[in-house]
């Protein structure tokens, strides 16, 4: 019989489910967004409801050759926690006291919504650089987790 997954590990393998509806050209990315070991919502990056996907019009910033990790504004896109956090608004289930699982480290501006809506821990498993994303997080208290998908181990990072 398997070995049974933790919960660490189950909500980050369906992150890992959730990236794969992503319509973004450049990164696939996930997040599930979890309260007492229940999920509230799921999200992936991808343009908007009823707009056209990058995959069919082009990546905007492919085009204006625009560096990962800044510029996010120049995207048709919505990040992934975003989408968890409207989907979850749009349901009525409050993110207050909340943990998000990601599939990567968020920006800077998805800290900022996250400590918004309250969500207490960040569980990623690819780290993104974003100093100011850190520096949010830090300074509001929430807490982020790397967890090693690999060997299961897990780092506090803030």
């Amino acid at each position: 019989m398997d070995k049974r997954p933790s919960w660490q590990e189950y909500f980050m393998q369906m992150a890992l489910l959730a990236a794969k509806r992503s319509t973004c050209l450049r990164r696939q990315v996930g997040a599930v967004l979890v309260k007492d070991n229940q999920i509230l919502s799921t999200g992936y990056n991808g343009s908007p409801k009823g707009i056209s996907h990058c995959e069919q019009v082009g990546c905007l910033r492919q085009k204006n050759s625009v560096p990962s990790g800044q510029m996010h504004e120049l995207c048709r896109g919505v990040h992934a926690e975003q989408n968890a956090i409207i989907q979850a608004g749009l349901n009525g289930s409050s993110t207050r006291d909340a943990t998000i699982y990601c599939t990567h480290q968020p920006c800077s501006i998805c800290a900022r919504l996250i400590i918004n809506a309250e969500i207490k821990t960040v569980y990623i498993s690819q780290i993104y650089p974003d100093t100011l994303a850190e520096q949010l997080f830090a300074e509001a208290g929430v807490e982020v987790i790397h967890y090693d998908m690999l060997t299961g181990n897990m780092k506090r990072m803030i």
